[in-house]
């Protein structure tokens, strides 16, 4: 598979960063992270497969995800790795399969546990698979296209980052079906493929007091899983903790990796 990664230059000196992206997402929605932090860090943005420029295989699976990202990384240099959401299952599959390319690990609010499935996630591929390309001439009008399956403007943006124009033509740089149809191994876990694993390293947990993705229930298999880990819930956000509260966002995850 092809993965495309974009580096964030930084101190020469500094640690390497590296970020996974959630669902529909792409490397670059960390870049407001990256620049916050290149005063101390250089930092590499993943694409993940099925997303952005990166290729599409022929499944989504965890493990098969987190080894192509493993295999991106440096041998001989440890990395601060930090997944989102569907990025965060990545990562903690990584660090787990993989402890020794790992120095230390953030994950944003999820947790190792099948969530049962998204109805919201579904409607969002109906939606986008939906959409009229041939009938879009500018952005604005997918926007307006999609306002009644999706109200929420944030979310249409965001969803909408994934519109690429190619030529006169529209076109989604995402793999829709192929994410579409496997929504309910994006929201599991393979738990039972990870049987007998731990990280030891350090992990931290950032979730957004708003969400719903991280609760008290999920905390015996996050210590079972990954025993040094440490909590952190950010006030007056969601599921997207780094891009709704960035400053403190970015100075969590400062301390984290300089320690």
């Amino acid at each position: 598979m092809a993965l495309h990664t974009t580096e964030v230059g930084g101190d020469p000196g500094g640690s390497l960063l590296v970020f996974c992206h959630g669902l529909f997402g792409q490397g670059r929605n960390w870049t407001g992270v990256a620049k916050a932090l290149s005063d101390e860090h250089r930092s590499l943005l993943v694409d993940l497969p099925h997303h952005g420029r990166s290729s599409w295989p022929a499944r989504v699976d965890y493990l098969d995800l987190a080894d192509e990202v493993a295999a991106a990384l440096p041998d001989d240099e440890p990395v601060t790795l930090v997944g989102h959401s569907m990025g965060g299952k990545v990562a903690m599959t990584l660090a787990l399969r993989h402890p020794a390319r790992v120095a230390r690990l953030a994950v944003v609010d999820v947790a190792p546990t099948d969530y049962g499935g998204s109805s919201e996630f579904a409607a969002y591929v109906e939606a986008m698979q939906g959409l009229d390309l041939a009938a879009v001439h500018r952005r604005s009008d997918a926007d307006e296209a999609l306002t009644a399956a999706v109200p929420s403007p944030t979310v249409r943006s965001f969803l909408l980052q994934n519109l690429r124009r190619d030529g006169d033509d529209w076109r989604w740089q995402v793999d829709l079906d192929g994410l579409g149809s496997s929504l309910a191994t994006i929201s599991g876990w393979p738990a039972d493929r990870l049987a007998g694993l731990t990280y030891d390293g350090p992990v931290l947990w950032v979730a957004g007091r708003e969400s719903r993705y991280v609760q008290p229930a999920h905390v015996e298999a996050m210590q079972a899983l990954f025993p040094r880990h440490r909590r952190v819930t950010v006030k007056g956000a969601g599921h997207w903790v780094h891009s709704e509260k960035p400053e403190v966002f970015v100075e969590v995850l400062r301390r984290f990796a300089a320690s």
